[in-house]
């Protein structure tokens, strides 16, 4: 009779099987997201499209989150009260 040679993963400790159980369900997910999004030519154009767009909105946002934060109290909008005409009625 032919015994496998691998050992059990209780031999390893339960640490080593709560590690294989999640890595098989991230293997699960990727799969699912391969299936999904990557496996057909015409899903993978429109993912990488979507997923530019998406990517350009948060570049640019963050970009400019980050220049008004570098640059707050030059900027026109932080200081025109200080140079607009208040009207007295």
């Amino acid at each position: 009779m032919l015994t496998s040679a691998a050992p059990k993963a209780e031999a390893f400790g339960p640490s080593f099987r709560s590690c294989a159980i999640r890595q098989s369900t991230d293997m699960a997910l990727a799969k699912s997201v391969y299936n999904l999004l990557f496996r057909r030519t015409s899903t993978f154009a429109v993912t990488i499209m979507v997923g530019a767009v998406f990517f350009e909105r948060l570049f640019d946002q963050g970009g400019d989150a980050i220049f008004e934060q570098m640059n707050r109290g030059k900027l026109w909008k932080h200081i025109k009260h200080n140079y607009e005409n208040k009207e007295e009625e």
